[in-house]
């Protein structure tokens, strides 16, 4: 493989990047509500700087839209609705609609009663799961969302896929500051960083991945055929697993290798998810807990400094401050990126989009 980094990047504007990707949903028929929520969360991780979930994965929803395997019409079900708790049925449709429905149905169950459970069954992969914990957070609710993906992962001591990322989030309202928002996977690194790092053409760090010999590989290509590695050894494994037991298990919907991740053009994702919101409110005062949540991080950040740092932060508060600068300057994205969405939009028949 080329181990030469791409070094061209360019910006472009967030709201005609979210227009060229509204109009390529559009194209596919998408309606143009649903085409918007798609395209506001792949921007929007851009906007927080991780761009191994942002429009990078334009192609590879575009192609399962195309197949079928993703619905372009929302096709909503709740099989159970009983009152702070409900099972919702994705079917099928697009990743980040269903889990934003999902988001605010269990916001508006915890605000009835204190606490909100919406399990989901046969969505689709939807991003960033702090696109939708952060939501809570803005309703003065803390949130837990998991979700399952394709299998990436081999369980502790064996060698054969059967574990995803299986990321999951909790967004904490923090006050005067932005939302305390922690989003990891449970791998060592998030997949879609992998292939961020194949299409710049650069190595990867090794303890990302091994190779599918189960040899250690600095190259992101033998590592996607390969298995990419839990964090913390043992212990990334076994939150895994109960991250697939919570998403998929509980659900309903697919676990282990029954999932397909976004990466599979044709195959139905069986994708699950779970949504629990508190309402924090119902636990104390919201100005008490915004103060003393305050407090908390200001405490933080009072710690003396390590040498080389020059500040700490929280979970949250430097993809809030991405937010802020590339929202005034543009999103800066690597030129093969815009090769992607070139691509994209020539088979969708829209114009490309357009650079700074």
């Amino acid at each position: 493989m080329s181990t030469t980094p791409t070094r061209e990047f360019q910006r472009v504007d967030p709201d005609t990047l979210c227009d060229f990707v509204t109009t390529v949903y559009q194209s596919a028929g998408a309606s143009a509500e649903d085409a918007f929520v798609a395209a506001d969360a792949m921007v929007q991780a851009d906007l927080w700087g991780h761009q191994s979930h942002g429009v990078l994965r334009l192609g590879w929803y575009y192609a399962r839209l195309r197949s079928g395997a993703m619905r372009t019409q929302t096709n909503l079900s709740f099989p159970i609705d009983a009152g702070a708790v409900a099972v919702m049925d994705g079917g099928d449709s697009i990743g980040p609609v269903v889990a934003k429905h999902a988001a605010l149905d269990a916001i508006r169950r915890a605000k009835a009663h204190g606490i909100g459970a919406v399990s989901v069954r046969y969505s689709n992969h939807f991003g960033t799961c702090m696109y939708f914990t952060r939501m809570a957070a803005e309703q003065d609710c803390i949130m837990l969302v998991t979700t399952n993906g394709g299998p990436n992962m081999a369980p502790w001591g064996g060698l054969k896929k059967m574990i995803g990322t299986n990321p999951w989030s909790v967004a904490v309202p923090a006050g005067r500051y932005a939302p305390m928002i922690m989003d990891v996977a449970n791998s060592g690194v998030a997949r879609g960083k992998i292939f961020l790092a194949q299409t710049r053409h650069e190595e990867i760090p090794i303890g990302w991945a091994i190779d599918s010999k189960g040899r250690p590989t600095t190259d992101p290509t033998e590592a996607l055929q390969g298995f990419i590695l839990p964090m913390a050894g043992h212990k990334g494994y076994a939150i895994g697993m109960i991250v697939d037991v919570l998403s998929g298990v509980l659900s309903g919907s697919g676990f282990m290798d029954e999932v397909h991740g976004p990466y599979d053009p044709v195959n139905r994702s069986c994708a699950g998810h779970l949504m629990i919101a508190l309402n924090v409110s119902a636990f104390q005062p919201i100005d008490e807990f915004r103060a003393r949540m305050e407090r908390y991080i200001d405490t933080l950040k009072k710690v003396p400094l390590a040498e080389g740092a020059d500040e700490v932060f929280y979970p949250g508060e430097r993809e809030a401050r991405a937010h802020e600068q590339q929202i005034v300057e543009g999103i800066l994205l690597p030129a093969d990126t815009f090769g992607v969405l070139d691509k994209v939009a020539a088979e969708a028949g829209v114009a490309p989009v357009a650079r700074d």
